[in-house]
């Protein structure tokens, strides 16, 4: 009996006509990896990037276990923690007026600086023929535009290693089939991401190298490209840690109340405040608004300035006049840290695992702290040290608000 039924099941399974998905159940086997917590998955478990085939004829099996992951969560992490640097390094370029010092784009040729004397003043010939020169460094000397123009460079290329980071680990990972069907369109949508975002800084950069014969202000890109810019790269940056974070973070089986519902919508709304009061920030950057009112927490001799609605229309305030883009900054910021320490006293009242407790705690450490951040940059008129500080500060805090989120998310069934 046993030759009768056991060799047509065996043929049949080396066959390739028989696809499993295999649940999780064997203890010692198969484990979920959360930063390197190993502990057994429940019965009828599935993996979010495994999937067992088994391969015509040599009965060989392609199985990326949970460490595979792993492994693509501490890739996001680290291609986060670029995007972190890339932001920071753009808002010195821009603190240090270097941002128009290349005066144009290419994807290979630009990645060799100049070498000898002859190509350094061709470079510097090219860069005299647009405003910032003219207007602004009508002075500058060679040796001056060669430090601008570094930072310019070393922006740019922080932004391909960036690329390359993304794009290459991930056509490995495809390759090797670690990635599920919805992490393939996150990964996609990520790359894509990155690419856009190269495109739109070149865009941005444009603005800035335009001739306009009416004016003699002080040239630089426009508010509008320069807030795009910023907040596409917010946007990604914030998706990978979230996804990143997600595949990392073991999930807590906290008990669905009211409370825990009310609580992980206010952290969401909370992370969202958060991100519109950093791209507010563009708009102060791009008007140098942080130089108008230099005082707190009063603006001048008032609370409101009477020059909040000069423009006209009056919507065009909110986005061109500094006064107005300075006050938003700071009722944005003020409100930030109001919904933050609510958030932390509501987060008192339910009993939370410890992890979830510390992000907490951590959230508001980093809102008081951004906040004193803020308020010093004003005060003191904006050094670089201090505001390039203040930037980092805002990506510190959205990394909190998503570590929060991340905590508090709801356990699949």
């Amino acid at each position: 009996m046993q030759r009768l039924l056991f060799p047509p099941l065996k043929a049949l399974m080396q066959s390739g006509c028989v696809r499993l998905l295999v649940p999780k159940v064997a203890p010692r086997a198969q484990y979920d990896c959360s930063c390197g917590i190993r502990r057994p998955l429940r019965p009828g478990q599935y993996s979010t990037v495994t999937e067992v085939s088994l391969q015509s004829g040599r009965g060989t099996v392609s199985l990326p276990s949970n460490a595979a992951e792993c492994t693509v969560g501490r890739w996001l992490l680290v291609c986060s923690g670029m995007v972190a640097g890339a932001v920071i390094l753009g808002g010195v370029t821009r603190l240090t007026e270097s941002g128009l010092s290349m005066v144009d784009w290419h994807l290979i040729k630009e990645m060799k600086p100049p070498t000898s004397q002859e190509e350094w003043e061709a470079e510097f010939q090219k860069y005299q023929q647009f405003p910032e020169f003219k207007i602004l460094n009508h002075d500058m000397t060679l040796t001056e535009f060669k430090f601008i123009w570094y930072m310019e460079y070393s922006h740019r290329m922080w932004g391909r290693m960036v690329g390359l980071a993304y794009i290459l680990p991930a056509a490995y990972f495809w390759r090797k089939g670690w990635l599920s069907h919805g992490m393939k369109g996150r990964v996609l949508a990520l790359c894509g991401l990155v690419c856009f975002q190269g495109l739109l800084g070149w865009y941005m950069v444009k603005s800035g190298l335009e001739e306009k014969p009416d004016s003699y202000d002080i040239p630089r890109v426009s508010q509008y490209r320069l807030a795009a810019h910023l907040g596409s790269a917010l946007v990604l940056y914030c998706a990978s840690l979230w996804t990143s974070l997600s595949l990392l973070l073991p999930q807590h089986k906290l008990p669905e109340t009211r409370q825990l519902l009310w609580l992980r919508r206010f952290a969401g709304g909370t992370a969202g405040l958060l991100f519109l009061t950093a791209l507010s920030g563009a708009f102060v950057a791009g008007l140098d608004a942080g130089l108008v009112y230099n005082s707190f927490p009063k603006m001048g001799e008032s609370w409101i300035p009477e020059d909040l609605f000069t423009f006209s229309p009056i919507l065009t305030n909110v986005f061109e006049n500094p006064t107005m883009v300075q006050f938003d900054h700071r009722v944005l910021g003020i409100t930030s840290v109001t919904a933050i320490t609510v958030l932390y006293f509501l987060s008192r009242r339910i009993p939370l695992p410890g992890r979830t407790k510390m992000a907490a705690v951590t959230l508001l450490a980093l809102a008081y702290t951004q906040a004193a951040l803020g308020i010093s940059t004003l005060l003191m008129y904006v050094p670089t040290p201090l505001a390039a500080t203040h930037q980092s500060g805002s990506l510190a805090l959205l990394s909190g608000a998503l570590w929060l989120m991340t905590e508090l998310r709801r356990v699949p069934k």
